[in-house]
């Protein structure tokens, strides 16, 4: 690959900034472990501060909020099952299977590649 190809495929994806802030969104569910509900406050608000200037940003933000909603359901639900047991089962993981796919999505954003989870209920659009 010539010099002139490499220059003009690095400025296709998005840039440093960009990457660096759709990382932040996905890392920002981490917040959950310190704040209730701070796994979606976080890509919340990255996602309502990025969403007008940096695309790339808002879009993994949407994405990531959209992933902590549905592990939140899956959490509630597991909370309810713990009473017949299989929830007290589920419960691991459920935490350990989003704390993978967030880590996964952290780096991806970070490369510059649009994740998308494998298991999403998308509903923020």
């Amino acid at each position: 690959m010539s010099e002139m190809e490499t220059q003009d495929a690095g400025t296709d994806g998005p840039n440093a900034d960009e990457r660096q802030w759709g990382m932040f969104a996905h890392l920002a569910a981490l917040g959950g472990f310190i704040v209730p509900f701070g796994n979606i406050i976080g890509p919340l608000i990255i996602w309502q501060i990025r969403k007008t200037d940096m695309p790339f940003a808002a879009e993994q933000g949407k994405e990531a909020l959209n992933f902590q909603i549905t592990v939140s359901i899956a959490v509630a639900i597991c909370l309810i099952l713990s009473i017949i047991l299989i929830g007290l089962l589920l419960l691991p993981v459920v935490g350990i299977g989003a704390l993978v796919f967030t880590i996964i999505a952290a780096i991806q954003a970070n490369q510059g590649v649009s994740y998308r989870y494998p298991i999403n209920w998308r509903l923020v659009k």
